[in-house]
């Protein structure tokens, strides 16, 4: 049998937080809670979780076991939570941990899946990799593309989708969480293969 994935959504927690382009960590958690029947609940690690399985196993046996979660905490202290999760569910950050996150450095909509490496300025990511003491984790970057004109990039996350991209986010929302599956079910290399090649 093997060892569950922790998967990681960002964001911050508070309602007028919810739909931000700094929140589509979340929003991609909420759809793959969505697809396995469940609901988060509150976790003492100071998180939102919902342990699920995700996908189907060959021979149409319910997919592997997977730890959904979303810390409770503003982003910036992400990596408390996400730490104490992985010591309560016994997962190794370098092989079954994978986080999800909005990249500035990415053309909006485009998906990215990247194992270790820097923060790119994520104060999200930073506090994770201090937190578990590497920065060899799994990564999926959903691209929310660099901001107009000279608007503050702080800003600029923190601002919603506009009205005009819904349908595209919806789309990129789902994307994303195939992605997800396909990590748990075919392995890491083979679905970095498959998503970052579209």
């Amino acid at each position: 049998m093997s060892d569950p994935w922790l998967i990681i959504g960002l964001g911050n927690p508070e309602a007028r937080y919810a739909r931000n382009r700094h929140n589509v960590g979340h929003m991609v958690i909420d759809v793959l809670a969505g697809r396995a029947g469940s609901r988060l609940s509150k976790h003492k690690a100071r998180a939102q979780v919902a342990e699920v399985r995700l996908g189907m196993a060959p021979g149409g046996a319910p997919g592997p076991r997977v730890i959904l979660a979303e810390p409770a905490t503003f982003m910036n202290l992400s990596g408390g939570p996400t730490a104490a999760l992985a010591k309560f569910y016994g997962i190794d950050p370098a092989t079954n941990l994978l986080v999800i996150h909005d990249e500035l450095d990415l053309p909006a909509h485009t998906l990215r899946l990247k194992r270790g490496g820097g923060e790119g300025g994520h104060n999200g990511l930073r506090s994770i990799s201090q937190a578990v003491g590497s920065r060899n984790y799994a990564r999926l970057r959903v691209g929310i593309g660099r901001p107009p004109g000279r608007q503050d990039p702080a800003d600029f996350v923190l601002s919603d989708f506009p009205a005009r991209e819904r349908a595209e986010l919806d789309v990129t929302l789902e994307l994303a969480a195939d992605a997800v599956e396909a990590v748990v079910s075919a392995g890491f290399e083979a679905a970095q293969q498959q998503v970052n090649s579209r």
